[in-house]
């Protein structure tokens, strides 16, 4: 790669050419331009670990805890680390630029990709996300602020029409990219899929030209969600840069035709063209070259960091009687869905394959230093779990054969185009590429050997892209041909499971064969704009069990335990891209199993793994629980670590958790009605709500529990003057003394809130998150920190009439809480109501 003199460039590119750069040359890559050294860029999802190129058989990578867990640490130092390691994954696998982080709001729990984003609050995301970035960025690869703006649920997520204020768009959702961009201008900001008051966001010259370039002064590449792109004049015009994934829907001969035409002016294709020359830049002085190898890190400091970052973001929400942590010298009862099963992320473009990943049953065996049992109690899947991880295949390898062919079984095959060794069960196909198979349309054969444990009825599921059949020695057992129905997988493009079983032996093996046939084959009419390829299948399979006595074999084992353990939760399947949440409910039976171990043995502690919050109607029993979200890689490290004291606990929750989805502020309002969607609770997001209204959540936003305890004492109050411009510079400093109190060395985050004065005109938010700071304290020790503000920042609201912010004259107060219930509070004067525009 070299670096290009972009006008010199531009000059030198003719009509076509220019067209071509402002589309991607496939999922991953932009055209290249080999006449003029032009080279492609490679980019790569995020946001929680950087996947690679490929989806199917991919190269593993590491997984960070999920964003919600990451903005429950609240500790940019903490973030600015797991940026760096995400650029460094990301140079690994040959990637310029990282597509993420999201910072979307939570308007609402069932929000389907929730977990990718890190709060309800746009101060505390933007400034992790900022810091996030930051990390990235120092290692040469670009970071993508996503998805700009108001991409808050899944249904209907490319058509639904966003009805918001401009002062809720300013104040809640614009909010966390201007913060983000004062801490760090990022390469590329990626779009949102819907649009905003009858416009698309990647054909809003407001949004993208108005705010983000002119008013930010931001300069960099905007590119559009994949498939995120519904024209060709007016997402050029607007300031849509960048049309991914290829090959183009949009431009190519149309775009010419419509500069040709003068629909598109010269100089505005021009200046979409420089801004993808200024990328291609920028990917040079990363020395990452094209069409790089992608290659495995895996490092013990990766591994130390996530297990950090696993731990720091579990939130402690209950310890009475100080039952944790646990004595490692005592035997432990396991139980519960999530507990042998590795709940590391979400679902949708943020998942991919780990290195590893360690359970919470692994990882407490491992800590422990006397005997761990362990009950199933009840099942948490929606669809049945992966059978790929548990079949082997002839030649004694784990996983199972993969072989391509071009003709249908049961007809002569004729050569095995492909013959692979895999051991995900869950294949999405979308960029398998074998120079054999010459379209879209091939069959696939699967053979493997499964060996029972125990005896039982098991259960069988087939989901496809295209068709399926399954097979246990030669007997068909499940039916994914013959009649299909539309389910949410795979993107909402792939048919509900099928079901079918059979009694099997512990210790006998069962030859399995699957038969697939790609995307072609499929009975289902093909409604959706995303081009899957050949398509993709999942295959699972579990033994069944009574619910009831499952539920008493947990029962019966925490009677009888006095240390237990219970992790349940959501799955990648129940938050996952594509479709949003139904309810806030746990999976079916995994209530009832808490509520009766519970009452067997109220000292039970109870762990929650999800990305955004669920119902928890046995709370009121429960004298231990703690949230523990997906937690990437070391997961079941970081609850083990927490549970036994290794780590203290100084997680603080990123969203606020309410008893009941009615209490959310968006309960009449969420989803798309008729192909829109009324933000009708405005600026009332989030805690914002329910301090407003004076309704109690189950745990509130900025709460959590540590082992120890602390005290805050406000040292001073600096107001820098007032100037005639509100300008950046004229500061608030708040110096506090935090004192550990307690006995065990821990971390306290301290948080520095606003409560506006009461003016007539305008309604505000009781109070308002505006800063904050992490310090680690051993037993005894104290330290002053400084929390610094903008006085603009902290004091202004959207004043649509005016369109700018406005700092209203009047007294605020500020105030300090942290761990406990104390709250600190001094106050400062705004002498004069001014106005002001920018970052």
């Amino acid at each position: 790669m070299v670096q290009l003199d972009v006008e010199k460039t531009l000059s030198e590119l003719d009509l076509s050419e220019k067209v071509a750069i402002t589309a991607g040359a496939d999922f991953w890559h932009t055209v290249p331009i080999p006449r003029l050294n032009i080279p492609e860029i490679r980019c790569s999802d995020g946001p929680n670990g950087v996947r690679g190129t490929r989806f199917f058989n991919g190269v593993p990578a590491a997984c960070l805890p999920c964003s919600t867990a990451l903005g429950s640490t609240w500790n940019v130092e903490l973030l600015e680390s797991i940026g760096e390691l995400l650029g460094d994954e990301a140079r690994a696998k040959g990637a310029h630029v990282l597509l993420g982080p999201t910072i979307n709001i939570q308007r609402s729990p069932l929000g389907g990709r929730g977990f990718e984003s890190f709060s309800e609050d746009g101060v505390l995301s933007g400034t992790l996300a900022g810091y996030y970035c930051k990390g990235v960025q120092s290692k040469k690869v670009g970071a993508t602020l996503k998805h700009f703006v108001c991409n808050d649920q899944e249904h209907e997520r490319l058509a639904v029409d966003t009805i918001v204020t401009a002062r809720a768009l300013r104040e809640i959702y614009l909010l966390p990219f201007q913060l983000a961009l004062r801490i760090c201008k990022t390469a590329c900001f990626m779009t949102a899929y819907n649009k905003i008051n009858g416009t698309h966001v990647s054909e809003s010259r407001n949004i993208l030209e108005d705010i983000l370039r002119d008013e930010w002064k931001w300069k960099g590449l905007i590119m559009s969600d994949w498939f995120g792109t519904y024209s060709t004049s007016d997402a050029i015009t607007a300031g849509l840069d960048l049309e991914m994934p290829g090959p183009t829907r949009w431009r190519g001969s149309i775009l010419a035709h419509a500069v040709n035409s003068r629909k598109v002016p010269d100089h505005v294709l021009d200046e979409r063209v420089r801004n993808v020359l200024d990328l291609i830049n920028y990917a040079d002085k990363s020395g990452i070259p094209e069409d790089a190898e992608e290659k495995e890190l895996n490092r013990p400091e990766d591994q130390k960091l996530l297990r950090r970052a696993a731990a720091e973001s579990i939130v402690l929400l209950r310890n009475n009687k100080s039952v944790l942590p646990f004595d490692k010298n005592k035997p432990v009862a396991v139980i519960g869905p999530n507990s042998k099963v590795s709940t590391y992320c979400g679902g949708g473009s943020a998942a991919l394959l780990a290195y590893y990943a360690v359970t919470p049953f692994e990882g407490i065996s491992k800590a422990s230093q006397a005997d761990v049992s362990f009950a199933q109690g009840a099942y948490a899947h929606q669809s049945l779990p992966p059978l790929g991880p548990l079949l082997k295949t002839t030649s004694g390898k784990k996983g199972f054969d993969f072989k391509v062919y071009n003709e249908a079984p049961g007809e002569t095959k004729g050569d095995v185009l492909d013959h692979l060794t895999l051991v995900n069960s869950t294949a999405f196909l979308a960029d398998y590429k074998n120079p054999k198979v010459k379209s879209d349309l091939f069959y696939v054969d699967i053979e493997g050997i499964f060996t029972p444990e125990e005896d039982g009825l098991y259960d069988f599921g087939v989901t496809v892209i295209g068709t399926g059949k399954l097979f246990v020695d030669g007997e068909l057992v499940v039916d994914n041909f013959t009649k299909q129905k539309k389910g949410f997988a795979f993107f909402g493009s792939a048919t509900v499971e099928e079901r079918g079983s059979k009694e099997l032996k512990a210790g006998v093996s069962y030859q399995i064969r699957f038969e697939y046939g790609t995307r072609p084959t499929s009975k289902l009419e093909n409604r959706g704009v995303v081009d899957f390829g050949p398509g993709g299948f999942a295959f699972g399979a579990c033994k069944r069990r009574e619910l009831q006595d499952s539920i008493q074999e947990a029962v019966d084992l925490a009677s009888k335990t006095e240390q237990v353990l219970i992790v349940a939760g959501l799955n990648g399947e129940w938050e996952t891209e594509g479709y949003d949440r139904e309810h806030m409910d746990l999976p079916p039976g995994t209530d009832e199993l808490i509520s009766r171990v519970l009452d067997a043995n109220p000292n039970a502690a109870v762990v929650i793994q999800s990305g955004t919050p669920v119902t928890m109607p046995w709370a009121h029993k429960a004298n231990v629980l703690a949230q523990a979200w997906f937690g990437g890689n070391e997961l079941g490290n970081g609850i083990a670590d927490v549970l036994y004291g290794d780590v203290n606990p100084s997680g603080k929750l990123s969203l606020s958790f309410p008893v009941r989805l009615q209490d959310n502020p968006s309960y009449i309002n969420f989803g798309s009605e008729r192909g829109r969607v009324l933000y009708g609770e405005d600026i009332y997001v989030g805690y914002r709500y329910y301090e407003k209204t004076e309704l109690q959540p189950l745990f509130p936003f900025g709460y959590g529990l540590s082992y120890t305890t602390f005290s805050r004492t406000i040292v001073s109050l600096e107001v820098a003057p007032e100037k005639s411009t509100l300008a950046d510079g004229e500061t608030i400093t708040a110096t506090i003394t935090v004192a550990n109190t307690g006995k065990t060395a821990g971390a306290e985050v301290v948080q520095l809130w606003v409560k506006p004065p009461v003016t007539t005109g305008i309604k505000r938010p009781v109070r308002e998150l505006k800063g904050f700071t992490k310090v680690f304290l051993q037993p005894g020790e104290n330290q002053d920190v400084q929390i610094t503000v903008e006085k603009k920042l902290a004091t202004s609201f959207w004043d649509e009439i005016r369109q700018s912010w406005a700092s209203v004259k009047g007294e605020y107060t500020i105030l300090i809480t942290g761990t406990g219930e104390d709250t600190l509070s001094a106050t400062f004067e705004v002498e004069n109501t001014r106005y002001w525009l920018g970052l």
